[in-house]
C-alpha cells in the first residue's frame, strides 16, 4: 500500500521535545518527560505506528532502542507490551559506517550515501517509514531534507540546555501544518509536512 501522491513511501519522524526545541538534556536526561499519557495519546501514536512497516534508527541509539523493547517483551503483564512487540517485530534498519552485518534480529544494516539508502528505501514497495533517531541521524536526516512528515511531541518543560536536531541547516526549510493536538497529560503534538520546492 502507498501513502502518498507521489508513489513513494514518506519518511515520518516522531520525536519527543521540550518547548525550547530539547530533545534531551546536554548528557541524555529525559527526566523532564511526561509519561502519564491519556488514551487519547496512545491511540495517536498507536495509528502512527500502524502506518509503517520500517523504523529507521542511527547506529548509536539502536542497542538502547532493541535491549529496552525486548526488555519489555520478557514481560507480558507490562502495559507496553503490544507497542513493544510492535518495535521489536517490525523491521528495522540500521544506519552505521562501523558495521559490515547486523547483530540485532530483524534489522539490516545501511553504509551507503544517506541520501541514496534513503531514496532506495522510499523508492521500495510497502507503507510509510518512521524513524525514532538518535540525534545525530535526526539531524542529518532532516539537513539533507529526507523527512517528509515531522511528528514532534512538546512536552510541557523547558530545560534552557540540551540536545536538539535542528541545529545544524544549512538553510531555511518551511513546513506545513497537518495537524495539532492538545492531550490531558500536557503534551501537545504538532505534525508538519516537509514543503518540497
Amino acid at each position: 500500500m502507498v501513502n502518498n501522491k507521489s508513489g513513494l513511501r514518506k519518511l515520518k519522524l516522531q520525536v519527543q521535545m521540550s518547548i525550547d526545541g530539547c530533545i534531551a538534556g546536554p548528557n541524555g536526561e529525559m527526566d523532564w518527560l511526561v509519561w502519564n499519557w491519556d488514551d487519547k495519546l496512545k491511540k495517536y501514536v498507536d495509528e502512527l505506528t500502524e502506518s509503517v512497516d520500517t523504523i529507521l534508527l542511527g547506529r548509536k541509539m539502536t542497542d538502547g532502542f532493541i535491549s529496552y523493547w525486548s526488555d519489555v517483551i520478557s514481560r507480558p503483564d507490562d502495559r507496553s507490551y503490544g507497542f513493544a512487540k510492535k518495535m521489536i517485530e517490525t523491521p528495522k534498519v540500521v544506519f552505521t559506517k562501523t558495521l559490515n552485518k547486523s547483530n540485532w534480529i530483524n534489522t539490516d544494516i545501511a553504509t551507503g550515501d544517506l541520501t541514496d539508502e534513503i531514496i532506495k528505501l522510499k523508492n521500495r514497495n510497502g507503507r510509510d517509514m518512521i524513524v525514532y533517531g538518535g540525534a545525530t541521524f535526526d539531524s542529518s536526516l532532516i539537513k539533507a531534507g529526507l523527512i517528509d512528515e515531522f511528528h514532534l511531541f512538546i512536552n510541557p518543560a523547558a530545560i534552557g540546555n540540551g540536545i536538539t536536531i535542528f541545529k545544524d541547516l544549512n538553510e531555511i526549510q518551511k513546513f506545513t501544518m497537518v495537524n495539532s493536538i492538545a492531550f490531558e497529560c500536557g503534551i501537545v503534538l504538532i505534525c508538519y509536512e516537509a514543503r518540497k520546492a
